[in-house]
């Protein structure tokens, strides 16, 4: 049962999809250097062009079907043998469920989703067979839809859930995020005092101290993690 498993919670970014070949925005050669960032992720960009936003977030679906999860999210829905585990994720992707993870919580939206721009209670999720919209695309109540992603200039919905999950955590670990992303990057510190916390990424950014830091890529440092953690 999970009431007896310790809960571990773990927050990631995009370092933790970038190994399955998912672009990153924020790297150099990432999505950033080819599209302006407020002119396909922000409510003002989609205000302006939403024939862009559509097309460009199309792209990243057909990206991800041909995207498969990595060791690293493999390693994560395993330790649901031992931990009640919560995944936390910065990333719009779908490839924790598609690992195995049960309980992901999506910060930023997700990618195989749009929702009713009349009625956001309204969520779709796309097929693999038709993954295009276009400003023109109606749903079954004939209302126009949108990405079922947070824009820049938006408030992030799932924040709150998120606070209280890192706050309820035996184990936190972070993977693959620059720690730049508010409000997403002030989670760490609702971190219960003297509770084991992981920060795993190639470059890590600094951290307060008590953070044990694991220099390397998401696959290998999972591995590491698991060595740690499984009883």
């Amino acid at each position: 049962m999970d009431s007896i498993k310790p809960k571990l919670v773990v927050l990631t970014g995009a370092g933790m999809s970038a190994e399955s070949g998912i672009s990153t925005f924020r790297d150099s050669g990432g999505l950033w250097d080819k599209y302006p960032v407020m002119d396909v992720a922000s409510a003002e960009g989609f205000a302006r062009n939403p024939a862009l936003i559509h097309k460009f977030y199309n792209e990243r679906r057909h990206e991800l079907v041909k995207a498969q999860p990595n060791a690293g999210h493999s390693g994560l829905a395993e330790l649901e043998q031992w931990y009640d585990t919560w995944i936390i994720t910065q990333n719009v992707d779908n490839l924790h469920e598609r690992a195995g993870s049960t309980k992901v919580l999506h910060l930023h939206g997700e990618l195989m989703k749009v929702r009713s721009m009349k009625h956001p209670e309204r969520v779709y999720t796309l097929t693999e067979e038709n993954l295009d919209t276009t400003p023109e695309t109606r749903d079954e109540y004939g209302d126009a839809v949108r990405p079922h992603i947070v824009f820049f200039q938006e408030a992030v919905p799932n924040i709150e859930p998120a606070i209280e999950l890192v706050e309820q955590a035996d184990v936190l670990v972070i993977i693959g995020t620059s720690m730049a992303v508010y409000p997403a990057a002030g989670l760490v510190h609702y971190a219960r005092r003297g509770i084991p916390v992981y920060y795993i990424d190639p470059n890590p950014a600094p951290v307060p101290d008590g953070i044990t830091v694991l220099r390397t890529t998401a696959t290998e440092g999972v591995k590491e993690l698991a060595r740690i953690l499984r009883p």
